[in-house]
């Protein structure tokens, strides 16, 4: 199931959520009544998704990423995996769906990476999960971007700032609440060229191992999301590039990049 999240239409309304149903310009959205956290109540409404925009599926609490988790990528940083997961916050201010830009702060930063990865959304609050039960808390699957202003991360030594710019969390398209999170590919193009490809049965720390150990520190909530880690391959981005995370039976991920403009605050 493939559960979306779409903006107001010129009828006017609010967010809402619907199951994609279909493939391709066929497909349909039938909407949900309320939220999909906890029993699903589907309605009769059909709409074609072509007429529907739609923006990140999840606004969460927090965004819980893991750094290094692919061997290459570690190594490509300088490093060794690590024998626990290594986590970090990015704000839900950083959060954007398909279709939106990341926007470039080049005010404070001269490079900025794309980051593609497999995201976990969770379903239902729940802390101290064991690894046995870790399918039983997770709503289901999307694409993420760790946007990271990379020279930033380096100067600090530490990396909020460097993850947590507005537009830095790239979401979507949907929820898939029915795939196998164990091998999947998980590839990054930029302008079409493929600049990530790697499968997540190379993760070091698998999606349950990461359930477990991140409820095991801080309480998870519905809607919450876990951003995997991402493989080799990473790199800069510039005003004008297009970014596509693709993740193997989930969909595609497109961003704009660009270029920020400076706003004055009102007196």
């Amino acid at each position: 199931m493939r559960i979306a999240r779409f903006a107001p239409g010129p009828d006017g309304g609010g967010f809402a959520f619907g199951v994609v149903e279909g493939e391709q310009d066929s497909a349909q959205v039938r909407l949900i009544d309320g939220h999909p956290f906890g029993e699903l109540r589907l309605t009769d409404i059909r709409r074609p998704l072509a007429d529907l925009r739609l923006v990140a599926p999840v606004l969460p609490s927090k965004v819980i990423a893991v750094g290094k988790n692919y061997a290459d990528h570690a190594r490509e940083m300088g490093g060794e995996p690590p024998d626990q997961p290594v986590i970090f916050l990015k704000p839900s201010t950083a959060v954007i769906g398909p279709g939106s830009p990341i926007v470039y702060p080049s005010q404070l930063s001269a490079r900025v990476d794309y980051e593609g990865e497999l995201a976990v959304v969770i379903g239902r609050l729940c802390r101290s999960v064991p690894v046995s039960r870790a399918h039983e808390v997770i709503l289901g699957y999307t694409c993420g971007n760790d946007v990271t202003a990379r020279d930033l991360q380096q100067r600090d030594g530490q990396w909020t700032r460097a993850k947590s710019f507005d537009t830095f969390c790239p979401l979507g398209p949907w929820i898939e609440t029915e795939v196998d999170p164990s091998d999947l590919e998980v590839m990054t193009t930029v302008n079409g060229e493929v600049r990530q490809r790697a499968r997540t049965s190379s993760l070091v720390h698998g999606v349950a191992e990461l359930v477990a150990f991140i409820s095991a520190v801080m309480t998870l909530l519905p809607g919450d999301v876990i951003l995997t880690g991402t493989p080799a391959g990473v790199g800069p981005v510039q005003p004008g590039d297009d970014v596509t995370v693709t993740v193997e039976r989930i969909g595609s991920l497109t961003n704009p990049v660009v270029a920020s403009k400076l706003e004055e605050v009102p007196a």
